[in-house]
């Protein structure tokens, strides 16, 4: 056999002696009374780390309540709540504390010991009868740092906010459960978010299925398509404007050929024909509170006044105002129209030119506008287009009254733009004998103050003197949450890049001036016209309620020059474009104002638009020869032409045509003679 005991360098392994057991014969056990007095004063210790522990956390819970009661924001109510939590937590101490005085085992082992049974019962009980918090001590190492995370951190940020967070902090104190105290806390906590703004803003409601940017035409024009679709809906129209929503045609037409001298406060005003009405679309009855949106039983459309939108999370669904209120929404039309343009002359002038110059558009506008031109000897109007030449024969009209009215732009007559040169110079020719002077081929080189007076210089060397400037050179459109919504830009024409529905994100529609549409005849287009806002706004409204219906509608535009000449229009109206007028002898009926007393209104867009042609015919009788040029342009049609289709009309005095107009245009078709299509409109008819 191999002698296992010889292993490395030939060493043997020496056997140790057994040594005896500590359990000896009778007689020999001092070890194991050692043994349980070791195991005894452990457990001792144990107990009194134990009571220690859970009364130093009963003393740094009370002092934790009573520094939150000592902050300035805490009210008196929050302090006897706390104060009757913490007392009740006393009271139902023993209840609920009963189950941990069976679980310790420790006693069962040292029952042999007289000295050390009653330690150990006094060591259990008394920590057991004075602790505030509930858990079983097994679990206080554990729970005890997640109960104090979950409180003192949430708490000391939201006290600082709302008033009632303690008080419901307190309430959930007396839990039993560790577990649910914790979940209590952290459902607080977010709870806590809604508050502040409706705390601070118990106006604004914290949401709203359906919310409207922009308080103008296209958004009232929506509300109202909602509500038809939708009776129940619950609609908010956010506007930075402190009116209601309102019509803006009036502004620069009928309030200033107004006898009434209360028409600036009222914003009353008669048509043509006539009758009165107000520029509001409703009176504030037709509304309901914002606060009460989210409470009235079948729904209705809210106006929030004064209030900007600054941005916009599409991801989130809501939006920030700019007095930080925040509003969630379902689905939303961004409907913000534009701002008026400047001159960049009259903005780099100074501040002393800047307080003597209006950007026409709003209410406040007209009202300072027309006080304006009761105090001052001259006013000067920056612009040719529709809205310079309709201010310029509104206040020519008060060239009788000692105020001079001059009107400068750079065109050769006013709506050059528009119009065919030789019809524009008819309507400078006109607008002059409103009282205005017109100054023709005038490009503004620089603006100043002196003695006074406003002196505009000219490139030409030909210098003005007035008293005011209005600037009414265009619109540029309101597009501040492109950046925050990531929403697209056009570059060419400006506004909100939208589908055919008018979309420009799943729950994001574009209406009015703002929008960028792609017009399935002429291109892309962005309009700035009342009935564009209107028809826009409408299928918008629609869409947004499911319809999904694509944007066809030729929209029209209107311009009176007074109460006896005035056009209708529309397509792509542009000077630059080859043109056929045909023109005839105008009647007494051919006016705005005897348009308005065979249509029933001023806006004159509310009743063509709901007219559809039907089959085009043209007239069998025979056609008196056209009016030359030279001769008054009494009524007439224009054609604008592009590779031979007609792409644009003006219906020169001619009035509720506009269906026949949108058809021509929407069928597309080459005319080899326009006499024969101008036929359509009844031009010749005495």
């Amino acid at each position: 056999m191999i002698d296992f005991s010889v292993l490395r360098h030939g060493r043997k392994l020496e056997m140790v002696q057994k040594s005896p057991m500590s359990s000896g014969p009778a007689g020999g056990g001092g070890e194991n009374t050692l043994y349980y007095v070791l195991v005894g004063a452990t457990c001792l210790g144990a107990g009194v780390y134990a009571y220690r522990t859970v009364s130093g956390d009963k003393e740094r819970y009370n002092e934790r309540m009573i520094e939150l009661v000592s902050r300035s924001k805490q009210g008196p109510q929050a302090t006897e709540a706390i104060a009757e939590a913490v007392a009740q937590s006393k009271e139902e101490e023993p209840a609920l504390t009963e189950p941990p005085v069976e679980e310790p085992p420790v006693t069962e082992a040292v029952v042999e010991s007289t000295e050390t049974e009653p330690v150990l019962e006094e060591s259990v009980t008394e920590p057991v009868v004075e602790a505030s918090i509930p858990e079983p001590i097994v679990e206080t190492p554990v729970t005890e740092p997640v109960v104090e995370a979950s409180v003192e951190e949430p708490v000391a940020e939201v006290a600082s906010e709302t008033e009632p967070t303690p008080v419901i902090i307190a309430e959930h104190v007396p839990e039993a459960s560790s577990v649910s105290e914790s979940a209590a806390v952290s459902e607080a906590v977010p709870a806590a978010e809604p508050i502040e703004p409706t705390a601070a803003h118990p106006d604004v409601p914290e949401h709203a299925p359906y919310l409207l940017i922009g308080g103008g035409t296209a958004s009232f024009a929506a509300a109202r398509s909602i509500r038809a679709r939708d009776p129940g809906a619950r609609v908010l129209i956010v506007t930075e404007e402190s009116d209601l929503p309102y019509m803006r045609p009036p502004l620069s037409k009928e309030l200033w050929f107004s006898d009434d001298p209360k028409a600036t406060e009222t914003l009353r005003f008669k048509q043509w024909n006539g009758k009165e009405r107000s520029i509001y679309f409703q009176p504030p009855s037709f509304y309901v509170s914002p606060a009460d949106l989210a409470k009235v039983e079948n729904g209705g459309v809210a106006v929030l006044t004064g209030r900007k939108v600054v941005h916009m999370d599409v991801r989130g669904n809501k939006v920030k105002l700019s007095d930080g209120a925040e509003i969630s929404y379902d689905k939303c039309l961004i409907a913000t129209g534009g701002v008026p343009r400047n001159l960049q002359v009259i903005d780099r002038a100074g501040e002393e030119v800047m307080k003597r110059t209006t950007l026409f558009r709003k209410i406040e506008d007209f009202k300072s506008l027309e006080k304006i031109s009761r105090e001052v000897k001259s006013i000067t109007i920056v612009g040719g287009g529709f809205l310079g030449s309709e201010l310029a024969c509104a206040l020519g009209r008060r060239s009788d009254l000692g105020l001079e009215v001059i009107q400068m732009f750079p065109e050769k007559g006013n709506m050059g733009k528009v119009l065919p040169e030789y019809l524009s110079n008819w309507t400078t020719e006109k607008v002059r004998k409103e009282g205005v002077n017109v100054i023709t081929d005038a490009l503004v080189k620089n603006v100043s103050y002196k003695n006074d007076k406003l002196e505009i210089r000219l490139k030409d060397g030909r210098l003005v003197k007035t008293d005011h400037i209005v600037a009414a050179v265009g619109l540029e459109p309101s597009v501040e949450l492109a950046k925050s919504a990531g929403l697209e830009v056009d570059s060419d024409f400006g506004g909100y890049r939208v589908n055919a529905e008018l979309q420009a994100r799943s729950n994001i529609w574009v209406a009015g001036d703002a929008a960028c549409f792609y017009d399935i005849k002429l291109g892309r287009r962005r309009v700035e016209h009342h009935d564009h806002a209107v028809v826009s706004g409408r299928l918008a409204g629609e869409n947004m309620t499911g319809a999904s219906k694509p944007y066809w509608h030729q929209s029209m535009f209107w311009s009176d020059l007074g109460p006896d000449v005035g056009y209708e229009a529309i397509g792509i109206v542009d000077s630059s474009l080859p043109t056929v007028g045909v023109f005839a002898k105008a009647t007494a009926k051919d006016t705005p104002k005897a348009a308005t007393e065979q249509s029933g209104t001023g806006i004159r867009s509310e009743s063509e638009t709901e007219a559809v042609a039907g089959t085009l015919k043209t007239e069998t009788k025979a056609t008196p020869p056209p009016i030359q040029q030279k001769e008054d342009y009494g009524k007439g049609v224009i054609f604008y032409l592009r590779d031979q289709v007609v792409v644009g009309i003006v219906l020169w005095n001619v009035f509720n045509r506009m269906p026949i107009a949108r058809k021509i245009i929407k069928d597309g078709e080459h005319h080899a003679d326009l006499n024969e299509v101008a036929k359509l409109f009844n031009i010749h008819e005495d």
